[in-house]
């Protein structure tokens, strides 16, 4: 994806799930997440047993969140992914994101079948900053 296309995604969507947000804001997910907050998007922690991070309710699954979602972005290791892209898919998610270092061409399959837009291997925090952010483009 180019970056007027990677734009134009980052500008039109609201809402960003985020699997495998931690619950530490040290990490790396917290970090992004706090990225992504500051740039206007409603960001959905999404974590087995938190019930809430950063302020936001979390939630066990993507299936349980009780709205639509735009971007399921993940943090988890690219062998526990395919799961995550049929709940993607499975919810009507817009685009499925695996961040840097995350891959699965399983989930891309599952992702492009479903009509999902994929993306992997990519920092969604550090694309927001490079690319100007929604809040700014609104």
């Amino acid at each position: 994806m180019d970056d007027a296309a990677l734009k134009s995604l980052l500008d039109t969507s609201k809402t960003v799930a985020i699997v495998g947000l931690s619950t530490d804001p040290e990490k790396t997910s917290s970090k992004i997440a706090e990225i992504l907050i500051g740039a206007g998007y409603d960001v959905i922690p999404v974590h087995p047993k938190a019930t809430e991070i950063l302020g936001r309710t979390a939630y066990p699954t993507l299936s349980d969140i009780p709205f639509p979602v735009d971007i399921v972005d993940v943090f988890r290791p690219s062998a526990d992914t395919p799961p995550i892209a049929q709940q993607a898919v499975a919810i009507g998610a817009k685009t499925l994101w695996l961040q840097l270092g995350i891959a699965s061409e399983e989930s891309r399959a599952i992702a492009e079948a479903g009509g999902l837009t994929y993306l992997e291997d990519i920092c969604i925090g550090e694309s927001t900053k490079r690319l100007g952010n929604r809040a700014a483009a609104a």
